[in-house]
């Protein structure tokens, strides 16, 4: 199942993008990190430098059905 994520920067906007369960836990455990990790998301491959990592959000996927957000 792909996750949407969000990476913060230093000096730069976020990056969002999805990835798969395995490459979310192995940049889970790389964070705090020293170097650089390479990720594979659904569109493409992301080289970060984790020193300038600040966080990561993983967004939850709602189930929607029709237009619109519902109540």
């Amino acid at each position: 199942m792909a996750q949407r994520i969000s990476i913060g920067f230093q000096a730069s906007p976020p990056l969002a993008t999805r990835v798969s369960d395995d490459e979310l836990a192995k940049l889970q455990n790389a964070l705090g990190g020293e170097g650089w990790h390479d990720v594979e998301a659904e569109d493409g491959s992301i080289r970060l430098n984790l020193e300038h990592v600040l966080w990561l959000r993983v967004e939850k996927d709602e189930q929607r059905v029709g237009f619109g957000i519902g109540s």
